[in-house]
């Protein structure tokens, strides 16, 4: 398939925001965890509204034929729609992009929460095994490395099968923010650390903000897992960081 074909069909399921006027706009490509697309992500596209970004919340399930049960059955498992194959719907995304005369494809901001964050950091570390992996057969890597300016991981799973601690991404990346969660019930934050200090070392810019007693999903108020704590003050402090990395992405 097609890295256009499968982008189309990805934003049919997905939500797009754009600041007033015609563009082109910067976008930013905001990527849910695997339960699926919850509604405090619509907080974030604000923010990306607000700092003069399009954003595509997109939904990674849907295009799939998958259901929130199916993806907590099995995606939340492991046992469906690891974060390389995933990885599909960035490529795919940024080729439908290049046809939209409101969109700035050149100037993408990619951001991920748990699967999400796997999601974009396999996107990048499966390199020149993007066709392949993927299944499309335009899938190209040089993309991700020419048009992404940014990339906000917040707790990402990093963990086994997850690719970047062993694999890295090679010199030329974009520019990390990460937020990690002391109290993370679901990925830890030492195998995230150890992702980013392998990035650090493929001398990637990287810029991390730890919350000791932050829980996974601490910014979504409709969190399934019922370990999670909500934490409004978290959400305003880590929508305040993604407003300025998008903002000083932009003038790199």
């Amino acid at each position: 398939m097609q890295s256009a074909t499968w982008g189309t069909r990805v934003i049919e399921h997905s939500q797009v925001f754009k600041p007033d006027g015609p563009g082109p706009f910067p976008v930013a490509l905001i990527l849910h965890g695997c339960g699926g697309k919850t509604p405090f992500l619509e907080a974030y596209a604000q923010t990306a509204v607000e700092a003069g970004y399009a954003a595509i919340v997109v939904d990674s399930l849907k295009p799939r034929g998958m259901s929130t049960l199916d993806a907590k059955l099995t995606v939340c498992t492991g046992v469906r729609l690891h974060g390389l194959k995933r990885a599909a719907d960035l490529f795919g995304v940024m080729a439908w992009l290049e046809d939209q005369s409101w969109a700035d494809h050149e100037r993408i901001f990619l951001a991920g929460w748990s699967h999400g964050g796997w999601t974009i950091m396999d996107g990048y570390a499966i390199g020149a095994n993007a066709a392949r992996v993927t299944g499309l057969v335009d899938a190209d890597p040089a993309r991700l490395r020419a048009r992404v300016r940014g990339a906000l991981l917040v707790y990402p799973f990093a963990g086994y099968p997850a690719l970047t601690t062993r694999h890295g991404w090679g010199a030329g990346g974009p520019r990390v923010f990460s937020v990690l969660a002391g109290r993370d019930q679901v990925v830890g934050w030492k195998a995230p650390q150890r992702a980013l200090q392998r990035l650090t070392q493929d001398g990637l810019s990287v810029d991390t903000v730890f919350h000791a007693d932050a829980t996974h999903a601490f910014d979504d108020d409709k969190a399934n897992d019922p370990r999670a704590k909500y934490r409004p003050d978290l959400l305003a402090q880590t929508r305040d960081y993604f407003g300025r990395a998008l903002t000083e992405t932009l003038t790199d």
